[in-house]
């Protein structure tokens, strides 16, 4: 069983290494939450425009989302009205530009990767925009519109919707309760994913050899089809994990010490929107064929994003040459160091977020409890 042991504790230590990181994100996203209506937002996007683009992916920035509440905001900001391209660049804002997302990243793999997830993101909302734009038919907007319209939220909702859109009902308790709700809440929505995505990586980490993933990814020495192969390969991978949003971040550490390529790791970074149980959920918001458009734009426009930053990057000198450095799951450790105390801080802030959220949830009574 040491298979097993060591897959936990490898999924363990990468949970130490970056637990405060995580509160520190849902912390200052939380503080941006109580100051931004997402009610207000979703109806401000009606006409598809460069200023409602920019307004919807700057919202959903700082709006932290898990993949599938993600989804469910954005069906939510159709319900009320917005154009299809914002509502989409909304989705990606808020699980690709979100703080906690880029403070893992830095953590595990360094500052160049939080600057290609960035310029890349725009990127790739550019491109869902134009391909919706010129490729999605104008009938099958209108059938992804109805059908959005006859959903109300309820049976078929993933998991985070309900939580994260009342994430502004204590804000009448105070700042400081209204953040301590919006902590919470994005806790309880994502804790499965986060522990999806360590444990998954821990046992991949432990269980797949090196050799299986240099003949999974096309080395350097093949020239541009490296790139394009390893590009196409990464969503693939993601779409196969079921991990989404911060959770698959792990995992990306251990594909980029693995030999995937720069432009790879960003487009399986992308493909958060594009794991199984979502596709689903596309597919009973708004159709079959909404749902096959939907999937194949989001997945062409994360393999070129990968692709173009990977160029980009390479042209600027900032993607990290010499020997790989090793796997982030594979040699996590837990110790006793810096990260231990910023650990306990996080602990304390966390603590005090519950308190606060406590306190508020039972002076609001059984309505607030319910949502």
């Amino acid at each position: 069983m040491n298979w097993l042991w060591m897959s936990l504790y490898h999924a363990l230590a990468m949970l130490w290494a970056t637990f405060w990181a995580l509160v520190l994100g849902f912390s200052i996203s939380a503080a941006l939450q109580v100051f931004v209506s997402k009610e207000r937002m979703s109806r401000a996007f009606g006409k598809t425009s460069l200023k409602s683009i920019a307004a919807a992916t700057g919202f959903g920035a700082a709006s932290s989302s898990c993949s599938y509440a993600a989804a469910a905001a954005g069906r939510s900001a159709i319900q009320q009205g917005a154009a299809i391209i914002p509502a989409l660049a909304f989705m990606f804002a808020s699980t690709n530009l979100v703080i906690e997302l880029g403070v893992v990243l830095w953590i595990l793999m360094g500052w160049r990767f939080v600057l290609a997830e960035f310029v890349g993101a725009f990127v790739l909302i550019a491109l869902v925009g134009l391909m919706v734009r010129f490729f999605m038919p104008k009938n099958v907007q209108e059938e992804m519109r109805t059908r959005a319209e006859k959903k109300s939220g309820g049976s078929d909702c993933c998991h985070g919707e309900g939580e994260h859109e009342h994430h502004h009902g204590s804000a009448g308790n105070g700042k400081w309760s209204a953040m301590a709700s919006a902590f919470m809440m994005d806790w309880m929505m994502l804790w499965k994913e986060l522990l999806a995505g360590f444990l998954i990586a821990g046992f991949i980490a432990t269980l797949v050899p090196h050799s299986w993933w240099s003949a999974l990814f096309l080395q350097s020495d093949s020239g541009a089809l490296h790139l394009i192969e390893n590009a196409l390969v990464g969503p693939i991978i993601a779409i196969a994990s079921f991990v989404c949003s911060v959770g698959n971040i792990p995992l990306a550490s251990h594909l980029w010490a693995n030999g995937i390529s720069f432009g790879g790791v960003i487009s399986f970074i992308y493909a958060d929107l594009l794991v199984v149980p979502l596709i689903i959920i596309y597919g009973k918001y708004y159709g079959t064929r909404a749902a096959t458009y939907i999937t194949v734009i989001f997945y062409i426009a994360a393999v070129i994003a990968g692709l173009v930053v990977d160029l980009l990057f390479n042209i600027c000198g900032l993607i990290p040459t010499g020997p790989r450095p090793p796997s982030a799951v594979q040699h996590a450790m837990i110790s006793w160091n810096y990260t231990s105390w910023l650990d306990i801080v996080a602990v304390v802030v966390g603590g005090i977020f519950l308190v606060l959220y406590l306190r508020s949830r039972n002076s609001s009574g059984p309505h607030h409890a319910h949502h």
